[in-house]
């Protein structure tokens, strides 16, 4: 959403400030809430917001604007800028909430976009280090998706396609770390499913090289050399640049194997496909 129009505003914020104390005796008194029109308490709130950076006081009055004058186009301005702010407060929760209410009361109007945007956000800037629970991960790839497909030509789409990639990224990185933690612990056939999930479904990401190295590994370690070959194979033919490709040519070539693809295992279907050039 364009910041412009918050900023244009300004100038007319710190004239409502002033507007707001009644100096008598020295003392001020502010003017109750309730007294000031729903542009007055618009303004002070992008004033707390943008001046004062206090998002969670500009929250409050944009949601007294919703509270106090409802249906209105201040009340429609003030919900998006609601959800904003909280968001600037890291008040994930109750950004969501907002933004959610503005989809559903407005959704033909054009910050729609930037609502679903917001509500994705309200997921994503939660995600933190591959180790915690991938819910949150899920939940924002759904929410990305939305402003993607429902979106594609509004500002936000873009952005949303680079952080959806980032996200599916990090529940590769997840499945590669419970893979590595039993492969390190001798659990191969553990391994190998977690492994398996990011060859086949995460396919697309940065972790696949790596993954199709471990599965040389564990294969090898189970005694499969058809299954460690072909999984070679699937390296060789794609990421012949990477260092993976590197350790898997010594670890395979070391025991007299070639890189080539050998037997009816899922990994000889994922070959085919490379070959055929669907996969990637």
């Amino acid at each position: 959403m364009a910041r412009g129009r918050r900023a244009a505003k300004l100038a007319a914020g710190l004239v409502l400030a002033a507007t707001l104390a009644a100096c008598g005796g020295g003392r001020q008194r502010e003017v109750p809430i309730e007294d000031l029109t729903a542009e007055q308490i618009y303004q002070k709130a992008e004033f707390e917001l943008e001046t004062n950076g206090e998002p969670e006081e500009a929250a409050r009055l944009f949601s007294e604007v919703e509270r106090l004058y409802p249906y209105s186009e201040w009340a429609k301005r003030a919900l998006i800028m609601q959800a904003f702010a909280f968001h600037s407060d890291r008040d994930y929760e109750n950004s969501r909430a907002a933004a959610q209410r503005y989809i559903d009361f407005y959704p033909a109007e054009e910050d729609a976009a930037y609502a679903q945007y917001l509500l994705a956000l309200s997921y994503y800037d939660q995600i933190d280090d591959v180790g915690r629970d991938q819910g949150l991960t899920f939940q924002a790839l759904q929410a990305l998706r939305v402003v993607i497909e429902q979106y594609p030509d509004s500002e936000y789409a873009r952005s949303a396609m680079l952080k959806f990639d980032l996200a599916f990224d990090h529940l590769a990185g997840k499945e590669m770390e419970i893979g590595r933690y039993y492969l390190k612990r001798g659990h191969y056939t553990a391994a190998i499913n977690r492994f398996r999930v990011v060859v086949e479904q995460f396919q697309t990401t940065t972790h696949t090289p790596e993954a199709l190295h471990r599965l040389v590994e564990s294969y090898l370690s189970l005694g499969l050399t058809d299954e460690a070959q072909t999984a070679g194979a699937i390296l060789g033919h794609n990421f012949q640049s990477t260092e993976w490709y590197q350790d898997s040519y010594k670890l395979l070539t070391g025991r007299g194997l070639s890189m080539e693809a050998k037997g009816d295992s899922w990994l000889s279907g994922v070959y085919r496909q490379v070959v055929k050039g669907a996969w990637l």
